[in-house]
């Protein structure tokens, strides 16, 4: 199937959808009325190749309910904001650690190919005891997306429909043409060298009387760009079956615009059609069965440029040159250039395309008449699974497997053109500016030709089989074995070798009386990445339980309704983190090996040793323990349970520089002998919580859920030689900033020549003045220190807050998230402004003699000002904020108002995303430059279920 016609589709989908509106849609309640918040149970949580009771779970481990939050909360990504309810994941990382596993009904898939309607549950495996029976992918964790299944009954359909705009947060502030012309020769002047506008050139730019003579160009102007644009979905759930056959399926719709209003760009936008089948079968009373399905449609739709519009809206200077230029401007009596006119392809709206020599091809005029493209993908996704009951065999033994095949397809169509500029040539009749002649540059081309590129494709073929045993002795000794053998291979097109994981799994669970728990994991992977003899390893991995609950001194408590701890040791072997195979063998070549000849004078290059051998070279490896606790009070009224970790990342590869010889390595002809070998260190340890209060006041059903992580990581074994020890990257965080410390500005001449010389540049008065670190007189990199943590893994501290409320029929939602202890620095093209950049506001705040107390920023230089635009403390900013993430309110129509109707409900909801944040660098962390603004997202949508 192709989305050939996309409008019609969408017309057809929507308007379909919408009319059924005031007849559908069920209302967000569970069969008995309840909110989940308010009708606690022990659910059964997907955890690694099996599912588990909840009050079962021991640690490292999070579960979100993800059917239950559709219904008061509507996302458009599947993790959106999952830091507000799963204690232990930050938006980006578990426990910090980065390059977490998705798999989707335990196949390895992107998260941002499932639709949040699709899911029912998703399980965060945060802790090593809990990943280690999926081999090496997952030693940092995985993320288990569950998909909704068929339940017994009679058919369900729900149809469900949104309407959403996106509007900019804040764009960039430049200064406009005059500012920039002036602040430039100021620019100049304190470089030494004359002016280069006149102030006449000024005055004319200033005044706007002709902005297209003399342009300002504002890229976020409503010239180019709209204030919003919107995003339309249509989604059909069908689900039911009986005891013997249930199913489900889903098809989704959605549009989303773009925000530019010009040329082709006007038509961007996306659509993406999905179809989800999932089955399950009971075959007979021993063999059961399912089948998982799914195909999405995804094109999206673009004006061709040679450069990315936001990018170029940080650089392009706004007196540079007016784009588009009204055809009235032109002389009537200027014969040649209405010739060009008459005959050009391009005119837009009564616009032609100005250029010059120099810009004879800009964005805005690509995206008017550089003619449009079409990148397409296309996903095949399928999973299937048996399940055999061996109680025949022996009690208690089932054996189940599953085999999945996932293909997808990537091309672009475009229909690339060139096209002409033209260069006016102004003139002043009576007062009137007029384009006396036009000079032409290039040519209008349109072949008509369909180019295709980009062309890929992927697949993943993935297979486990498993024994699982299930017994009780004498009632109090219940023990549970699997023995799981696993892999999956995924094949990307212009990669040589196959993303690979393979292993064989054991885990052996033992608990007595529900008290007292034991669990055993290990697993034996594989990798070709290291040499034979190295490539297998067997990761193992314990736990102890303690129930106190069920002990005799809490068993009838009033106020304990659950309270378990557990303890686990693992040690994980991984290669996710070997980039490369063939790492352990030595690497010769001639691309840059030194010119040579004998006495015949032929030259030839030199064979150079680039790398040298290491056999022994083996895997990476996670050593952990952790401690968690989990406990609910007071009937449900509070629940809690909290972890700590730590764990060391053991081996990491490097080509070491000072534990081998330093003439192991030569610069010229470049040479080495140093192999890579297994060497640094990390260390990472922190705690998480997790707290939710459910009380019912009144008519008011109320839920808090609150969580956090903290974590902080160390850099424990590096190779390294720093003159100086406070340079030394050991003992420091993984992501840990360095810079220069600022010492204000240099104030005078003076001043400039007593204080330790810059290596970085002549330095003059106005510009940033560095802490001599070693005190040699001379401000380098070894005046670099450590500044703050980066949150390169995610902020030290996360923190997520979520509340509902419900009342009656109404149900208020807000999410709430945080996160703090971490820095960043000012270094992109909006601050560090030199040469012939573009102007922000931040120069505004320049440094000049009369400005010299309250200077905000280095004075201006038309150079380089390599002393200035330094990492340092003068850049370094707190990166913490509280953010309001969600609000939504949502109406569930009265069920009676349905009663012995065709509809048995339908819910309204509205909602606000990425709403408000709380920081005192506010405008720093919602400005978006050289890229796509930040968006906030008013969403309208109705449910209806008949």
């Amino acid at each position: 199937m192709h989305i050939t016609m996309k409008h019609i589709n969408k017309n057809i989908i929507i308007g379909a959808t919408l009319s059924c509106l005031p007849f559908t849609l069920n209302a967000a309640t569970n069969a008995d009325g309840k909110d989940s918040i308010d009708n606690p149970k022990d659910q059964m949580v997907q955890v690694a190749f099996q599912k588990v009771k909840k009050s079962e779970l021991l640690g490292g481990v999070s579960v979100l309910d993800y059917k239950e939050l559709t219904k008061k909360n509507y996302n458009t990504y599947s993790l959106d904001n999952l830091q507000g309810y799963i204690d232990g994941w930050n938006g980006s990382t578990m426990w910090g650690l980065d390059g977490y596993l998705v798999l989707v009904d335990g196949v390895p898939r992107d998260a941002n190919n499932i639709l949040p309607t699709e899911i029912d549950q998703v399980t965060f495996l945060k802790g090593a005891q809990a990943v280690v029976l999926y081999g090496s992918r997952a030693t940092k964790g995985a993320i288990l997306i569950t998909t909704k299944k068929g339940n017994i009954g009679d058919l369900k359909i729900s149809a469900r429909g949104n309407v959403g705009i996106f509007a900019a947060k804040s764009y960039p502030k430049y200064l406009g043409s005059a500012q920039y012309m002036s602040l430039y020769n100021e620019a100049r002047a304190n470089d030494g060298l004359t002016p280069l506008y006149t102030d006449n050139d000024i005055y004319n730019y200033s005044s706007g009387e002709n902005p297209y003579r003399y342009p300002n160009l504002d890229f976020y102007s409503s010239d180019y760009i709209n204030k919003c644009y919107t995003r339309s979905e249509a989604n059909m759930e069908i689900n039911g079956g009986s005891k013997i056959a249930r199913f489900y399926a889903n098809i989704n719709y959605y549009h989303l615009d773009d925000v530019f209003n010009f040329g082709e760009a006007k038509n961007n936008g996306t659509d993406r059609l999905s179809i989800r089948g999932n089955i399950d079968l009971n075959l007979n009373d021993y063999i059961s069965a399912y089948i998982h399905s799914n195909v999405s449609f995804y094109d999206v739709s673009t004006a061709n440029s040679s450069s990315n519009y936001w990018s170029t809206a940080a650089t392009f200077r706004p007196n540079r040159l007016s784009p588009l230029i009204p055809t009235s401007s032109i002389d009537p009596n200027s014969a040649a250039s209405w010739i060009y006119m008459n005959n050009s392809l391009n005119i837009v709206n009564g616009n032609f395309l100005s250029g010059t020599t120099i810009d004879q091809t800009n964005v805005i005029a690509d995206m008017c008449a550089g003619g449009h493209g079409k990148y397409t993908s296309r996903q095949f996704q399928f999973d299937a699974g048996l399940k055999f009951d061996l109680a025949k065999v022996l009690k208690g033994l089932s054996f189940e497997t599953q085999f999945a095949i996932d293909y997808a397809t990537a091309y672009t169509t475009a229909y690339n053109n060139t096209y002409a500029v033209y260069t006016p040539n102004w003139s002043n009749y009576n007062g009137s500016d007029v384009i006396s002649s036009l000079t032409k540059i290039n040519n209008d081309k349109k072949s008509g030709t369909q180019n295709v590129s980009g062309s890929s494709d992927n697949q993943t073929i993935m297979f486990s089989s498993q024994f699982n045993y299930n017994t009780t002795i004498n009632k109090v000794h219940n023990i549970k074995a699997m023995l799981i053998g696993a892999g999956y291979q995924t094949k990307l097109s212009g990669t040589y070798h196959k993303t690979s994981n393979v292993n064989l799994g054991l885990e052996l669970d033992y608990n007595y009386a529900g008290k007292y728990f034991a669990q055993i994991g290990t697993a034996l992977v594989h990798s070709a990445k290291l040499a034979p003899g190295h490539r297998d390893a067997l990761s193992p991995s314990a736990t102890l339980g303690w129930k106190l609950k069920n002990e005799n001194f809490l068993k009838n408590s009033s106020i304990v309704d659950e309270l378990t701890l557990s303890a686990s040791l693992s040690e994980l072997n991984s290669d996710t983190d070997i980039q490369n195979y063939y790492l352990y063998e030595a690497n010769y070549t001639q691309a840059d090996g030194a010119y040579w000849s004998w006495a015949d004078g032929t030259l030839e290059k030199s064979t150079n040793v680039k790398r040298g051998e290491n056999p022994d070279l083996r895997f990476i490896k996670r050593k952990e323990f952790s401690v968690s606790m989990q406990t609910s009070l007071l009937n449900h009224l509070i629940e809690a349970k909290a972890s700590f970790f730590t764990n060391v990342i053991d081996g990491g590869l490097i080509q070491p520089s000072t534990i081998y010889p330093s003439y192991f390595s030569t610069y010229y002809p470049s040479a080495s002998f140093i192999p890579y070998v297994n060497y640094n260190k990390d260390k990472r340890t922190g705690f998480d919580f997790g707290v939710n209060l459910n009380k019912k006041v009144g008519q008011v059903g109320l839920s808090l859920g609150v969580t956090g992580m903290y974590y902080t990581s160390k850099a424990t074994q590096r190779d390294e030689n720093y003159a100086d020890s406070y340079q030394n990257r050991t003992g420091k965080p993984l992501d840990g900033l360095w810079g220069l410390v600022s010492d204000g500005f240099y104030s005078d001449a003076a001043d400039v020549a007593k204080s330790p010389k810059s290596s970085y540049g002549t330095c003059k008065p106005g510009d940033i003045k560095y802490v001599d670190q070693n005190g040699d007189g001379i401000i380098n990199a070894q005046d670099q220190v450590y500044l703050g943590k980066g949150g390169w893994y995610g902020s030290p501290f996360t923190l997520g807050i979520n509340l509902t409320a419900k009342y009656k029929d109404f149900t208020f939602f807000a999410l709430c998230t945080g996160n703090y202890g971490a820095k960043a620095f000012k270094n992109n093209s909006y601050w560090w402004v030199y040469g012939d950049g573009k102007y922000s506001e931040a120069v505004l705040g320049r440094w000049t003699e009369a400005t010299a107390s309250t200077a905000t920023y280095p004075r201006l230089t038309t150079g380089t000002s390599d002393n200035n635009f330094q990492n340092s403390t003068f850049w370094l900013y707190s990166t913490d904020r509280f953010d309001l993430a969600k609000v939504q309110i949502t109406y569930d129509l009265p069920k009676k108002w349905f009663e012995n109707f065709f509809i048995s409900g339908v819910s309204a909801y509205v909602s606000g995303s990425n709403l408000l944040t709380f920081s005192g660098e506010r405008k720093i962390l919602e400005m978006n430059v050289g890229s796509a603004p930040q968006y906030r997202f008013y969403n309208l949508g109705v449910n209806v279920t008949f």
